[in-house]
Formats: structure tokens, C-alpha cells, sequence
């Protein structure tokens, strides 16, 4: 899959669409085509919705200024308002619209502005309610922030079976060389 949900939050997630973002930088959306998949498969949205190249500018602004608000958060650094304002003006369309089915199913719909809207709100939550709860994968290379709900609070890395089972082969390799 193109694309990795194991951040614990679709913000953060939407985030994440820059790999190793201190190394050797991958952008994950890099065409219009690609926000409208990601919005699917993300489950922001059940059906794709038309992005049109503006929609892509304002997506990667808005990813760029919840990653940085969301790092600000972790350490008490101030918000830059610049990344607040990206981040209140997706919020003024509203969010996916949620339909309640029948049978029990839920329905998420919307253009493309209301999945902006949804994934900086939710930011929003995030960062202003738990941000000692964020943090930054272990990994080397890996910059995916993720939400620790674990137990302890002692998660290390974003994903078990990327982040983390390399780094405990690594581990074993070195102790057994």
C-alpha cells in the first residue's frame, strides 16, 4: 500500500505523507490524483472526490503547518501564526459529512475542502487536548509522529512491523555479531 495509517490519528497520518523528512525527503502527494486517494483510503471520505491542483496547494500547506504546530506542541515551543492561520482557514468549510444508514453503516462524504476542514480539526483536538501523547518514531530515518495511548505510554515507534521490527533486528544483529 502507498500510503501507511498508524498514526493513531488521521491528522497526524495526513502528516505523514512526507517520508524521512530530515534524510532523504519522499512526498507521498505529489499530484491531485493522490489526495483524492488518500482521502478514500484513509476513510476520511468512502467514495473519491475531484481534487483540482489548488486543492493539492492548500493540502500541503495545511499537512506542512500540522506537522509543525503538532512538533510545537510536544516540546512547548510557540505556534508560528502563520501555521495557525493555515490551520483556522481549513477549518471554516465544514467537515466530511457523516450519514447514518438504515442498516447501521456510516456513509462519509464531502468535497475535498471538507476533508481539509476534518483533518485540521482534528489536529486542533489533538494538539490542544493530549500532546504529551505525540510523539516522534525511534526509528532512524523515520519521522511519522503517532499518538502513545499505550499502557505505559512507553511506545517507541509508529508501526511494530516497519519502524519497529528493524530496529529490534538491528539490535539483535549487533548483539550477536
Amino acid at each position: 500500500m502507498k500510503f501507511a495509517f498508524v498514526s493513531g490519528s488521521a491528522a497526524l497520518d495526513f502528516a505523514g505523507t512526507v517520508q524521512s523528512r530530515r534524510d532523504a525527503p519522499l512526498d507521498l502527494l505529489t499530484t491531485p490524483a493522490d489526495l483524492t486517494e488518500w482521502a478514500v483510503a484513509s476513510g476520511v471520505l468512502d467514495a473519491p472526490a475531484p481534487a483540482t491542483g489548488g486543492d493539492l496547494t492548500r493540502a500541503v500547506h495545511l499537512r506542512e503547518a500540522i506537522y509543525r504546530l503538532t512538533l510545537a506542541s510536544t516540546d512547548g515551543s510557540p505556534f508560528t501564526p502563520e501555521d495557525c492561520s493555515v490551520v483556522n482557514r481549513a477549518t471554516e468549510p465544514g467537515p466530511v459529512r457523516c450519514e447514518l444508514l438504515p442498516d447501521g453503516t456510516v456513509l462519509r462524504h464531502g468535497t475535498i475542502g471538507a476533508v481539509l476542514s476534518t483533518l485540521a480539526r482534528d489536529a486542533v483536538e489533538l494538539i490542544t487536548r493530549t500532546p504529551e501523547q505525540v510523539k516522534e518514531c525511534a526509528a532512524a530515518g523515520c519521522t511519522r509522529l503517532y499518538v502513545d495511548r499505550s499502557h505505559r505510554g512507553s511506545r517507541r515507534w509508529c508501526d511494530m512491523t516497519r519502524c519497529g521490527n528493524r530496529a529490534k533486528a538491528a539490535l539483535y544483529r549487533s548483539r550477536h555479531a
